[in-house]
């Protein structure tokens, strides 16, 4: 083991036991539960998992969006912590199904601007919901609007310590942050452990943590058939998705910055053994969060011995720690927690959106949604965005007409390109778009609406450089369309046609379809210039 490991995963796990307390209140569970899922959950993750940086703990987003689910799925409050254990063991599962299935690839299914605006969303609503334990209120409300009403009614009823206590805590992580070498996160909690035992915070109405039970037990599974644990799955979808977008997004962006190799279905697989290891103590779902994940970066981890390291100090630290843990003011897990969350709220990379005018509507609908909805169908709606994005923009009929560069080779989008020329009656047509099912016969349609708006076109040279393959519908499209134009006395030919697409040309039983395809839009251009005219002698 390096030196640098060792000094990485201690400076962790002073991250580490705050973090998991404070995310055990937001999923409404015992301490205890995200405790024992950061030790199992480190430990699995560096047995089977391959970035050195990855920290595999609770996080805030799979907290709140396990409470959110424990609210709603039946069972009394005793079963909670059994139910949140075999939420964590389907989540395992499905990962692994994933890493078997070798799924890695679909993380890029759910597009950046929609994580972003969850993110922001779902900062949001944790941050509200932390203030309540921030200023030693008891306010509970169904929702976060109502929530904020709630919090403004009651504020001569705030603990002015507490408010104090949890300021002064903010304060500090904030500007520890400054000074990466340093656990910030561990300095803040000693000292504010050993100031609740020397006034008396908890006399003054400060609520602190109390005793944390450090012996592990074995899940105790309610009373379950197989249809109750069919209807559970459900719930684990969204968990493994925003488990593995944050996870990836957090090893790809380390990884990035120091050349190190990752690959997404590794990290499925990775990311199953941890969570079913977390399943195995009675734990929460775990997975590499950023910010632990940025610590471990600072603190300079050179292997994955440092989650190793991080995973035995945490739990020595509950082991001899926990009467002094009990002291822990809950004000401070909820500045633990704002500071945490705080880089989630910056609003830059939403704004970078709008200074680019692509995708802005998409990620504010992102945060929206977890706005209004909550976390768990704010989720689901991000998911649903991302593809609705997906499907609209590969559904979108949107063709380019090119022109000649000059006297060179280069046909360009004369939209863009004034000074490109179009061949005489030839027209070219680019569709920006893969045609596929959901688009190649509207495609066609507004390229055939070109060739009618131009009486004088003998010919149309379809570009193609955008569709990789063909499925079946786009191959009878294409089909349709030139028989179409050949009704009409209008020649076509297919240009840059990729070898797939060809091969399916070849097997379409149309003949000379896929010898009228050309690998440039030039060799096109010239074979159809030395064809005769459609009439001539």
């Amino acid at each position: 083991m390096r030196r640098n490991d060792l000094i990485a995963g201690v400076s962790v796990a002073g991250l580490m036991l705050p973090e998991a307390v404070a995310y055990a209140g937001i999923a409404g569970l015992e301490p205890q539960h995200a405790v024992f899922a950061a030790v199992a959950g480190c430990l699995g993750y560096a047995a089977a998992g391959r970035s050195r940086f990855a920290i595999v703990s609770p996080t805030s987003s799979s907290a709140a969006i396990l409470a959110a689910t424990l609210a709603v799925v039946p069972g009394d409050a005793g079963d909670k912590a059994a139910l949140a254990a075999i939420i964590v063991a389907l989540i395992g599962g499905l990962f692994l199904v994933a890493f078997i299935a070798r799924l890695g690839g679909l993380a890029g299914f759910i597009s950046r601007p929609v994580l972003r605006g969850f993110a922001f969303g779902l900062a949001v609503t944790i941050i509200i919901r932390q203030l309540p334990i921030l200023v030693g209120a008891p306010v509970q409300a169904p929702d976060i609007f109502r929530l904020a009403a709630g919090l403004a009614a009651a504020a001569p009823a705030w603990n002015l310590i507490s408010l104090a206590l949890g300021l002064a805590a903010l304060a500090c992580l904030l500007g520890l942050r400054r000074r990466p070498g340093l656990p910030g996160a561990f300095l803040v909690l000693v000292a504010s452990v050993g100031a609740s035992h020397v006034f008396g915070l908890s006399e003054r109405g400060v609520a602190v943590v109390g005793a944390i039970r450090i012996m592990p037990s074995w899940p105790n599974w309610p009373a379950m058939g197989w249809g109750d644990f069919s209807r559970l799955a459900p719930w684990a979808l969204p968990l493994v998705m925003i488990l593995f977008a944050e996870s990836w997004g957090t090893i790809r962006t380390l990884a990035l910055r120091h050349g190190d190799e990752v690959a997404a279905n590794r990290e499925l697989g990775g990311l199953g053994v941890a969570n079913l290891a977390s399943a195995l103590v009675q734990g929460m779902p775990v997975g590499a969060g950023f910010s632990v994940g940025a610590a471990s970066e600072a603190a300079g981890a050179a292997t994955r011995a440092t989650a190793v390291v991080a995973a035995l100090g945490l739990a020595a630290l509950v082991a001899w720690g926990a009467p002094l843990i009990a002291y822990l003011p809950q004000t401070v897990l909820a500045a633990v927690v704002i500071a945490a969350l705080a880089p989630s709220l910056n609003p830059a990379p939403l704004l970078r959106l709008w200074r680019l005018d692509r995708d802005q509507y998409v990620a504010m609908g992102a945060a929206g949604g977890v706005l209004a909805l909550g976390v768990l169908d704010g989720m689901l709606l991000a998911i649903g965005l991302s593809f609705l994005a997906l499907v609209s923009r590969l559904a979108t009929p949107r063709v380019a007409l090119l022109g000649r560069l000059g006297d060179s080779h280069d046909y360009v989008d004369m939209a863009r390109h004034p000074e490109a020329v179009a061949p005489d009656r030839i027209a070219i047509c680019r569709p920006a778009q893969p045609l596929f099912f959901a688009n190649a016969e509207r495609v066609l349609a507004v390229v055939a609406a070109y060739v009618r708006s131009e009486p004088d076109a003998r010919a149309v040279i379809l570009s193609l450089e955008e569709s990789i393959d063909l499925d079946s519908t786009a191959l009878d499209a294409l089909i349709e369309f030139d028989a179409a134009m050949r009704a009409k006395g209008v020649k076509v030919r297919f240009a840059r046609l990729h070898d797939r697409a060809r091969d399916v040309m070849a097997a379409s039983g149309v003949p000379d379809l896929q010898a009228r395809a050309s690998y440039s839009v030039d060799d096109a251009v010239v074979a159809l210039e030395k064809e005769p005219a459609e009439g001539a002698p």
